[in-house]
C-alpha cells in the first residue's frame, strides 16, 4: 500500500474519509485505475492511499483494488471493508462476487453495464445504494480499440463521487501513459475518460 501526503486542507470535508472499492478481473486495469485516482487526488491535495488485493495473478480472476481519499492523515490501513464507492468493472462479476459487502445505505454503486440503472436495481437489490451504470467496455473498444474498460470508469467515478476533478484525472494519466504508449494510444484513453464522465447514468446523470 502506498500512502501520499499533502498540508493542502478542504474545509467543507475536513476529517471525512471516502473510501472506494473496486471489483475487476485480472487484466482489466483496476489496479491501474486506482493508482491514477491516488494521483489525481494527491495533485489537488488530498492525502490517498491505492492498495490491490493480491489473490490469483492469472488473467480474468476476480480480483480486488481500492482506494481511501482525505483531507487529513490517513490513520487507517489495511482493506476498505465498509465502502462509500464500489466500482464494476466487468458486469459478470456482479452474479459471483459480494458487489455490496460492507455498504451501507447511500453507498454509491458503479457497474460497467449497457443498461440503464432501472434495469439493473432490482437485478442487483442495490435498494437504498445510488446506482450508476456506464457502458465502458463499448467506449474502450470505440476510443481505445481494446475493450479495457478502467480508464472510462475513472472518469465515471470523478464525475459521481466528486472527490477529485476530471481534469486532474486527465493530466495525471496523460503523463504516466504517455511514458510507456504511442500518442494515439493516449488520446484514446484520454477521449474515454471523458466519455466515462460525460456518460454514466444513474441519479441526477439523466
Amino acid at each position: 500500500m502506498t500512502q501520499l501526503a499533502s498540508t493542502t486542507t478542504f474545509p467543507k470535508e475536513k476529517g471525512r474519509v471516502i473510501e472506494i472499492r473496486w471489483h475487476a478481473r485480472g487484466g482489466q486495469g483496476a489496479v491501474t485505475a486506482a493508482k491514477a485516482l491516488a494521483e489525481a487526488a494527491l495533485a489537488e491535495g488530498r492525502y490517498v492511499q491505492a492498495s490491490p488485493e493480491y489473490g490469483p495473478e492469472r488473467s480474468g480472476a476476480p480480483m480486488r483494488a481500492y482506494n481511501r481519499l482525505s483531507d487529513a492523515p490517513l490513520r487507517i490501513y489495511g482493506q476498505v471493508t465498509n465502502p462509500q464507492v464500489v466500482v464494476v468493472l466487468d458486469p459478470t462479476l456482479t452474479g459471483s462476487e459480494d458487489i455490496l459487502e460492507g455498504t451501507s445505505e447511500g453507498a454509491m454503486i458503479l457497474v460497467n453495464s449497457p443498461l440503464p440503472p432501472e434495469r439493473l436495481r432490482d437485478r442487483l437489490m442495490v435498494q437504498g445504494r445510488k446506482l450508476y451504470t456506464l457502458d465502458a467496455t463499448k467506449i474502450a473498444l470505440e476510443e481505445i480499440g481494446r475493450p479495457f474498460p478502467n480508464t472510462p470508469m475513472l472518469g465515471a467515478v470523478a464525475k459521481v463521487t466528486k472527490s477529485f476533478s476530471i481534469a486532474s484525472v486527465l493530466k495525471q494519466l496523460e503523463e504516466s501513459l504517455g511514458k510507456k504508449l504511442p500518442r494515439k494510444v493516449v488520446e484514446g484513453n484520454l477521449k474515454a475518460v471523458m466519455r466515462g464522465h460525460d456518460e454514466v447514468k444513474g441519479e441526477h446523470h439523466g
